[in-house]
């Protein structure tokens, strides 16, 4: 069962009982060359795709073929989905004869638009003229071009810090700095914007709704007296002018009679809204998605808009990819096993053009900082035998916070690396974090102006007042330490005279006690007070990400023995953050991928560490009990129906498994936060038996709820000590992946088995 000498890595997660394995079926290999005949009219164009080493499966030539009226192209993960766009533009560009001015290919990103413009102009069949006419673009910028063109002149504000240096100016004012993030203010602002709804349809349940609301409304009013725009407004207000401009509209039905829409599973309700707009009367409307990788509804993305095309458009044809060409046998048939348990999608199961017998990994490290060890580990050993680069190699993780136990590691052992998944955030400067951070430094410098500073909201006073007050004072009359001075201000009222004296006593007592404990009596000091549901306030996903950091960094104090040690330690990771970002934009830098889930979507890597695969992390605590965060984005989202969260939590699961090629690693921490977890349900249940129960009907008779045993053929291992075995989906040649059982290396022989 072991990989090595070793007892750490396995080929069947702790607990299964079921030792099927899961194997995709193994593709056939017929392409254009031998589907389209020579004498059919359009051969010429896939004649000259194949000589561009360009050969399209049977699927793939009816979605290029397909040009009239709304097509969905299903395409699942590592299919191919942008090969397909590429040839059918070329299709209708070459075979068709559409004037390039008429076609428009709607994106999300810049890099994807810049990538399908230079394959379109690579096509050989396309002229450099035709492919640069052709429209290729983002949302954002098409529909910003439009209200250039209609006038608008506003400026945009692109830059997400300065948003929120804006809001927290206000919040100041309002005395609300450290309540509200400003980044969730703009985020759920964002989220109703997109779903066609107004601040008027915030709710004003709480006082903190009401002054989410109030912060929200000011930033709108803001934005409109600066003459300003941000890229939700870039939509929304062409939306408004598209449906009150009918000569505007007429003129761009007319001028774009054929749209498509990639990663159409990603569309939020206002992006559908104007794509429809667009695309009436004629719906020459062709979309590409999966409905297994939504996971943006965070963002608005909607599910149920690509489940329910066929109801906007009846007429729709579907085709459906399900040839992987980026995965082994065995990866595509855990990410087919893994996302079949999901009840809201359009049945797929995906083939694999690649036999292996190299299966996915599993292994249950005591704890996230274990785990880190282990997977450093291995990458140094994978190096250094030459089978792999750094830059082969990926991690994915659930958060932001996820990440601070392998970064920490992989800087320590100096494995080159980037972080890609904190957005430019180092993880000790997160807010719920720098201020617990900033006690320390104090109680170790009580003269540190930088740590006095950060800690001023957690006593209640303002940021700006309080630093002007405190130098005066230090100049007029110097003292050792700089809260001293805050009980001699002017004007402070008895709650915070009595915040302040019960911090100073914090700082006495800090310098002797150690990391972990300092930590957990901050927390008890401050934030424990403010994180407790309360009338003010109630559980929201913002408060659970607080929690979770301030857990995670419980979990680094533990390594040390001196407030000062992990206060340099601290200073070094900070540094190694720092010179991250000079490989920031070398994508052929050999250094490993640190990223979360979400970030690594669209990307392949040859090799993948899916870290955190356990209860609570993946499917997160958030969507484990949906009705505990009263936010309105996650009732919005997820309609306080647990089963649409953890829906989308699976779906995260499955694109972290289809990003890797070649090898998987899935690891499953036994503790996290202070409590032992469980493998996640995603991978457990793929390897579990379902076990017969009886229940009484309402008419007293018994009833049984498994499922009848039925026959299947299946390879099964001949080792009496090993009794695995892999089912045979249908001819014979689509299974011999190996005749050797992956698990223990005996042979293997055909037989049945009852399921």
């Amino acid at each position: 069962m072991e990989l090595t000498d070793k007892p750490r890595f396995f080929k069947l997660p702790a607990g299964a009982n079921s030792h099927q394995l899961p194997f995709a079926e193994i593709a056939e290999t017929e392409t254009s060359k031998e589907i389209v005949k020579s004498s059919e009219s359009d051969a010429f164009y896939f004649r000259g795709l194949e000589q561009q080493g360009i050969k399209l499966n049977r699927s793939q030539i009816d979605a290029v073929r397909e040009v009239s009226g709304p097509l969905l192209i299903l395409a699942g993960a590592g299919t191919g989905k942008t090969s397909v766009l590429v040839c059918r533009t070329g299709y209708l560009l070459r075979v068709e004869q559409v004037a390039p001015q008429n076609i428009l290919l709607m994106t999300f990103t810049k890099k994807a638009a810049d990538e399908m413009k230079e394959r379109i102009a690579s096509l050989q069949d396309v002229e450099k003229r035709q492919a640069i006419q052709v429209e290729v673009r983002t949302f954002h910028s098409f529909f910003l071009q439009i209200l250039r063109h209609s006038g608008y002149r506003h400026e945009m504000v692109t830059n997400d810090k300065f948003k929120q240096i804006i809001l927290k100016k206000k919040m100041r004012e309002l005395g609300l700095a450290d309540e509200i993030q400003p980044e969730s203010v703009l985020s759920l602002l964002s989220f109703y914007k997109m779903n066609g709804k107004t601040i008027k349809n915030m709710p004003e349940k709480s006082q903190a709704d009401k002054e989410i609301k109030q912060l929200a409304a000011f930033y709108e009013q803001w934005k409109k007296e600066n003459n300003k725009l941000d890229f939700d407004d870039v939509l929304t207000e062409a939306f408004s002018l598209l449906k009150h401009d009918e000569r505007l509209l007429k003129t761009l039905q007319q001028r774009f009679q054929y749209v498509m829409v990639d990663e159409f599973q990603d569309t939020n309700p206002l992006q559908y809204e104007l794509i429809k707009l667009i695309v009436s009367p004629q719906n020459n409307l062709c979309v590409v998605g999966d409905d297994d990788q939504t996971i943006y509804a965070f963002q608005g993305a909607k599910n149920d808009i690509i489940l329910n095309f066929d109801r906007q458009y009846p007429e729709v044809k579907t085709v459906v990819l399900t040839i992987n060409y980026r995965s082994t046998s065995p990866i595509v048939g855990l990410g087919n096993a893994v996302i079949r348990q999901n009840k809201e999608r359009k049945e797929k199961q995906l083939q694999s053009t690649r036999k292996s017998s190299v299966v996915p990994i599993y292994f249950r490290p005591w704890s996230t900082d274990e785990e880190a060890e282990w997977i450093a580990e291995e990458i140094r050993r994978k190096v250094n035998e030459g089978g792999s680069q750094f830059k082969d190699i990926a991690i994915l993780h659930r958060t932001a916070s996820n990440s601070r136990a392998i970064f920490e590691q992989l800087a320590l052992d100096e494995i080159p690396f980037f972080d890609y998944g904190m957005g430019g955030h180092f993880f000790y400067e997160h807010s719920s974090v720098s201020p617990v951070l900033a006690y320390m430094r104090l109680a170790l410098n009580p003269l540190d102006w930088h740590a006095f500073e950060t800690i001023l909201p957690t006593l209640y006073i303002q940021r700006e007042s309080g630093m002007q007050q405190v130098h005066a004072e230090q100049i007029r009359n110097p003292r050792q330490c700089l809260i001293d001075h805050l009980v001699v201000m002017r004007s402070l009222k008895p709650y915070q005279l009595k915040s302040i004296e019960q911090k100073r006593k914090l700082l006495q007592q800090l310098p002797s006690l150690e990391p972990k404990e300092a930590v957990m009596r901050i927390r008890r000091q401050f934030f424990d007070k403010y994180l407790e549901t309360n009338d003010r306030q109630t559980d929201t996903t913002q408060k659970e990400s607080m929690k979770e950091q301030l857990d995670e960094l419980e979990a680094s104090a533990n390594r040390f023995e001196k407030l000062a040690d992990m206060l340099n330690f601290i200073k070094d990771m900070k540094i190694r953050h720092e010179q991250m970002k000079n490989v920031a934009n070398d994508p052929e830098a050999d250094v490993v991928k640190l990223m979360t889930i979400h970030k690594s979507k669209g990307l392949e890597f040859p090799v993948v560490f899916f870290i955190g695969a356990s209860e609570g992390i993946v499917p997160h605590v958030t969507a484990i009990d949906v009705k505990k965060y009263e936010d309105m984005k996650l009732k919005t989202t997820a309609e306080a129906e647990q089963f649409k969260a953890l829906e989308e939590e699976r779906r995260l699961a499955y694109v972290a498994i289809t990003r890797a090629k070649e090898e998987l690693y899935i690891s499953s921490p036994v503790f996290y936060r202070g409590k032992k977890i469980e493998v996640s349900r995603f991978i457990k249940d793929v390897f579990t038996l379902e076990e017969k129960t009886t229940t009484l009907n309402r008419t007293g008779k018994v009833r049984e709820s498994s499922m009848e045993k039925r026959k299947v053929y299946a390879w099964i291992c001949t080792s009496s000590n090993c009794i695995a075995w892999q089912r045979i989906e249908s001819h014979e040649e689509a299974v011999q992946l190996s005749k050797n059982c992956p698990l223990c290396s005996s042979p293997m022989e055909k037989g049945e088995k009852h399921v």
